[in-house]
């Protein structure tokens, strides 16, 4: 898939995009920003800036390689893009991100979309609160 995806994006297969690749794939579900991608390049003894690891992000962005998302004002992340679609969860207080998919949820946005008029081409839908960890620690019940 490394070399797949980007012949198919119609990118070179450069090292360091070569390297950038393998580490979203290798981290799969995860959510990586590109300070992220770095540290897991420098820790591995590659010697690649963190220029050329924004420059490549966006670059495999564009090509449709992976989907930036910014749920916070902190930081973007990113993450391979899929086939299938699903949304996000996020912890406002640990930056804990899952994903997940409902079809009641997604019969739902159409129902609503169709109500106004709307036929729905793609949506993005992010839900945000505290994860059971964070509610633990505070002494909260879940």
């Amino acid at each position: 898939m490394v070399i797949d995806g980007l012949k198919e994006a119609g990118l070179r297969t450069t090292v360091p995009r070569l390297k950038i690749l393998k580490i979203l794939e290798d981290k799969g579900k995860s959510h990586l920003s590109a300070e992220d991608v770095y540290r897991i390049l420098i820790e591995s003894g590659d010697d690649v800036g963190i220029a050329t690891v924004y420059r490549v992000l966006a670059q495999f962005e564009s090509a449709g390689v992976v989907k930036k998302h910014t749920f916070n004002s902190e930081r973007s992340v990113y993450e391979l893009a899929e086939e299938d679609h699903h949304d996000h969860i996020i912890c406002t207080q640990c930056g804990k991100i899952e994903e997940f998919f409902d079809p009641e949820l997604e019969a739902k946005q159409e129902s609503i979309a169709a109500k106004f008029g709307f036929r729905l081409f793609y949506h993005d839908m992010n839900m945000y609160g505290l994860c059971a960890s964070c509610l633990e620690k505070r002494g909260e019940p879940r």
